[in-house]
């Protein structure tokens, strides 16, 4: 399997759900949107089963009624909750240690994430983890549309070939994102998707992030 990442120079993290450990707090914060509308809660297996991109059709599944008030009131209201939570959240196990070993490795590292812009970058930084990047590509809204015209960015930016970038994300959106961008993709099971939901893609499954260097390191 490890054949089937020679050549490649980049690894392009997604954030959320990948690096930031988040999917709890998104939960948490879904359900207080939820309670106040007097709609059903969630749990961890049933928001890993229909949470997608873009972001406005996750909340459609969820019973949002967009006739009685947009889209963007809920999105904003979940937007504020989440900040006021992002104090409590920390990085996945082994997010530091990968980082610095796949830096060890010569391989450089960017960011492509469907967060707004500048809190990723606040966020980064917040977790001392600038050194480790060359580029940061997030998105110029808070409204979770996909992040596949990032991507087109960070590569223009970035000024290489897709063919030696390797996409890790936690959602099968990433995998069609890097499918969009021919880069290669390996998912993350502890994110957002479900290792079932993100078995439906061809995409090589890592359990925990330290598996990501191991197989990198045996493509030497």
């Amino acid at each position: 399997m490890s054949n089937d990442f020679l050549g490649i120079k980049w690894v392009i993290w997604d954030w959320n759900g990948t690096l930031l450990n988040d999917t709890q707090m998104c939960i948490d914060v879904m359900n207080n949107l939820l309670i106040k509308r007097a709609l059903p809660t969630i749990d961890k297996q049933f928001y890993q089963s229909v949470f997608g991109f873009p972001v406005r059709e996750y909340y459609a599944r969820l019973g949002f009624d967009f006739a009685s008030e947009p889209f963007e009131v809920p999105a904003l209201e979940f937007m504020d909750g989440y900040r006021d939570a992002l104090p409590e959240v920390g990085l996945q196990n082994s997010a530091i240690e990968t980082l610095q070993q796949l830096k060890a490795l010569g391989l450089k590292q960017a960011v492509l994430s469907a967060m707004e812009q500048d809190l990723l970058l606040n966020l980064i930084s917040h977790f001392d983890l600038n050194p480790y990047f060359e580029a940061v590509q997030g998105i110029d809204n808070h409204f979770g549309g996909g992040k596949t015209e990032a991507g087109n960015t960070l590569l223009q930016n970035i000024q290489t070939n897709p063919a030696s970038c390797l996409l890790v994300g936690d959602t099968l959106h990433d995998f069609e994102v890097a499918s969009a961008l021919q880069m290669k993709c390996i998912l993350f099971t502890q994110g957002h998707h479900s290792a079932e939901r993100l078995g439906n893609s061809s995409a090589k499954l890592i359990s925990s992030l330290p598996e990501l260097v191991s197989t990198l390191r045996n493509c030497d």
